[in-house]
C-alpha cells in the first residue's frame, strides 16, 4: 500500500511503529534543524524523504551538510576527549565515494599530510563509504592511523611500543620487516567489506615526528626518543542519525600528558620513568625520594619543550584542563550538558591542581558519538589469506594464511 505524504509524517510521528534506525533518524535530524535555525517544514520534507529511502533499501543516505555537522556533534558528545572546546571547528572530508582499499589509503596519506599542516595541527576527520546494514563496513586494523612496532625479544624484553606488540607481530607473520628500532611506523592495514585485509607503508616523508630534548638537561637527547606529531584515532565507529561508519579516522592534537605520562612513562609501554630518574641521579630504591613523580615532571617538559621548539602544536594540561571548564561554560550557555568520563578528562599529572579534578561529571552517551570498536583480526578465520598492498616497500603482493 503506498501511503501518501501526510500519511507518513502522522507514522513518522507515532514513535512507536518505527524502526530504531528512522527513530535515531528522526532525533539526530530533529537536532540538525534546530541548531541550524532551519524551518520545521523543510525537516518534515527531509523525514519523508529519508522514510522512502528505508522502504527501498532499510537505510538512507545522509546529505553533507548532516554528515558535517554530524560529526561535529559527535566529537561534543565525546565522553573522553577533554579538547571539545574546538569542536565547531573540526573539518570534515566526506569521502563517501572512495571504493577500493588503495583509493582509501591515498585519502589517510592525503589527510596525515593536511592534518599535520607543517606542524600546524588541525582537527580533521576523514568519513569513508557507510557501512551496509547486516554486513561488516570498511576496517583500519591499527587502533591509530602512526603507530610504533612493538618487537618482542628472545629474552622476553620488547623493543618500540609493547602496546603494539600484537600487531606488530601480525604484520611481520604477514611479509613486513621492520627495522627493528624503538621508533618504526607500522603499515596500515585495511579491509573492505568481505575482501582480503590489505598492507599499506606510510611514506616517510608524510609522518612528521618530533626528536625529544630537554630545557635543561642536554643528556635527554642521547636517550634517542621522538614521537610522531599526529594522534589519529582509527579504531571508532561514528554513528550519526542511527548510521555507522565504521572507518573514520579522526585526529585533534597533543595534550603533552598523553606522550610524555601515558606513552613515555607507563609500565606497560615505553616505561622511561627509572631511565630518566636515573640520568637525574636520583635514588630509584626509595620510594620516599619521589623519583617517580620527579622523573614524570621531566619527561612532560621534554615534551612541551621539543614540540614547542619544532613549532608542532601542543597542549599542556593546565591549558586543556581550562579549555574544557570553558568549554563546560559555554555548553551550559547554549542550554546544554557535558557527557563526560571523569577519569578519562582528568589529565594524568597534577590532578588536584586542575578544576576538572573537583568537578562533578556525567558519564551519559548522547548521540551522535564514536563507539569503539571490537579488535579486528580476533575474528578473523585463520585459514583465510591476506594481501600485501602494492605500496608496501620491496614487496609484491603476497598471501599468507593467518595463524
Amino acid at each position: 500500500m503506498k501511503l501518501s505524504n501526510k500519511q507518513i509524517r502522522e507514522r513518522i510521528e507515532d514513535a512507536q511503529s518505527l524502526p530504531m534506525l528512522l527513530l535515531e533518524a528522526k532525533d539526530y535530524l530533529r537536532l540538525f534543524y534546530q541548531e541550524q535555525s532551519l524551518p520545521e517544514a523543510q525537516l518534515q520534507e527531509r523525514l519523508v524523504e529519508i522514510y522512502h529511502d528505508y522502504r527501498r533499501s532499510r537505510t538512507y543516505w545522509q546529505t553533507e551538510d548532516e554528515l558535517i555537522y554530524g560529526a561535529k556533534v559527535a566529537w561534543r558528545n565525546s565522553m573522553r576527549c577533554i579538547g571539545r572546546i574546538f569542536w565547531e571547528s573540526l573539518r570534515v572530508r566526506d569521502l563517501r565515494h572512495l571504493t577500493s582499499a588503495e583509493e582509501i589509503f591515498a585519502a589517510i596519506v592525503d589527510h596525515i599530510q593536511q592534518a599535520t599542516n607543517g606542524g600546524n595541527i588541525r582537527s580533521t576527520i576523514s568519513i569513508f563509504a557507510p557501512d551496509v546494514p547486516g554486513q561488516p563496513g570498511i576496517r583500519i586494523w591499527n587502533p591509530q592511523l602512526i603507530r610504533y612496532a612493538g618487537y618482542r625479544q628472545p629474552n622476553g624484553t620488547i623493543v618500540g611500543d609493547p602496546a603494539q606488540m600484537e600487531l606488530t607481530e601480525l604484520c611481520q607473520h604477514f611479509g613486513w620487516q621492520g627495522r627493528g628500532t624503538q621508533f618504526d611506523v607500522l603499515p596500515l592495514i585495511i579491509q573492505m567489506p568481505g575482501q582480503k585485509p590489505q598492507l599499506f607503508e606510510l611514506p616517510p616523508e608524510a609522518v612528521m615526528e618530533v626528536s625529544m630534548t630537554h630545557p635543561d638537561y642536554d643528556w635527554f637527547a642521547e636517550l634517542g626518543l621522538k614521537w610522531h606529531a599526529l594522534p589519529a584515532v582509527s579504531d571508532w565507529r561514528l554513528e550519526i542519525g542511527g548510521i555507522s561508519y565504521s572507518c573514520a579516522p579522526f585526529n585533534g592534537w597533543y595534550m603533552s600528558a598523553e606522550i610524555g605520562a601515558r606513552n613515555f612513562g607507563d609500565v606497560k609501554r615505553y616505561n622511561l620513568l627509572p631511565t630518566v630518574a636515573e640520568r637525574m641521579g636520583l635514588n630509584i630504591r626509595s620510594k620516599l625520594s619521589l623519583w617517580q613523580d620527579r622523573a614524570l615532571i621531566e619527561l612532560n617538559r621534554a615534551v612541551l619543550h621539543s614540540f614547542t621548539t619544532c613549532g608542532v602544536t601542543i597542549a599542556d594540561h593546565h591549558t586543556a584542563s581550562a579549555q574544557f571548564m570553558r568549554h563546560w561554560h559555554q555548553e551550559a550557555e547554549a542550554g546544554r550538558m557535558v557527557p563526560a568520563d571523569w577519569g578519562r578528562i582528568v589529565p594524568p599529572l597534577s590532578a588536584s591542581t586542575m578544576e576538572v579534578f573537583h568537578q562533578e561529571m556525567q558519564n551519559v552517551c548522547l548521540k551522535p558519538n564514536f563507539f569503539q570498536l571490537p579488535v579486528p583480526w580476533k575474528g578473523w578465520n585463520r585459514k583465510q589469506s591476506f594481501s600485501i598492498g602494492s605500496t608496501l616497500n620491496n614487496s609484491q603482493p603476497k598471501q599468507c594464511p593467518f595463524h
